[in-house]
């Protein structure tokens, strides 16, 4: 987990985002990301979206969490970025409102994440608890997109463990996993050539606990697992 409460989840972040943005994660990210307007779900600290307005669009970033959302104000002070304090799963008529108003021609939904005191989480849960607060809030993400008529894609990016030799085989897992939840029974479609791994290089302590956690996993490593979806013509 990356925190149990809102201030380590911030600490976490703040370090974590560096190491991110030092080895060109987000630049990478970014670089993914169709269209010119993009709308944002959970901005955290702000560096994913600083990296999506160093490529020139237009950013509307939502968070729930006050303090992210000053965070990501002072990364972005001076760029086309917009703000707005919002919870996915409680958005009012004039957050709706809003983001329609923004008339994003993108979606992203990158590294979703909480304190744990905010999802119900607990260390004993075998992250359980993580799994069951990003499949819910990717549904909610995916259900915003669908019902935005200026929406052309939705990219979303998370971390994962994958053997890096099936890497190959993974992109289609990755397909039909969001296929079957996040994106179903939505005007969205998504194929394997907009499924794509990339390794992150974490220290051997890191590549060692990891070992431990997926013992099965031979060969196991951290990437980040990005798939972007696109809606129906």
């Amino acid at each position: 987990m990356s925190g149990a409460t809102v201030a380590e989840f911030i600490g976490y972040w703040e370090g974590e985002g560096e190491r991110y943005v030092k080895r060109g994660d987000y630049e990478w990210m970014a670089g993914l990301v169709p269209g010119r307007r993009v709308l944002e779900i959970g901005c955290g600290v702000g560096f994913s979206t600083q990296a999506l307005a160093a490529r020139g669009l237009t950013v509307l970033a939502i968070d729930s969490l006050a303090e992210c959302l000053a965070a990501t104000q002072t990364r972005v002070a001076g760029r086309a970025v917009s703000l707005l304090a919002a919870d996915l799963a409680g958005l009012t008529d004039e957050q709706r409102q809003q983001i329609e108003d923004f008339a994003p021609d993108t979606v992203v939904c990158w590294l979703m994440g909480a304190p744990a005191e905010t999802i119900g989480a607990r260390a004993s849960d075998a992250g359980q608890g993580v799994i069951a607060y990003r499949e819910k809030l990717h549904r909610l993400v995916a259900e915003l997109a669908a019902g935005l008529p200026t929406v052309r894609a939705l990219h979303l990016v998370d971390r994962t463990v994958i053997p890096w030799q099936a890497k190959d085989i993974g992109r289609d897992t990755l397909v039909g996993y969001h296929l079957g939840k996040t994106l179903r029974e939505l005007p969205f479609t998504a194929e394997r050539r907009n499924a794509l791994y990339r390794k992150l290089e974490d220290t051997a302590a890191d590549l060692l606990q990891i070992r431990k956690s997926h013992p099965a996993l031979k060969g196991a490593v951290p990437t980040l697992a990005s798939l972007l979806a696109e809606r129906k013509n």
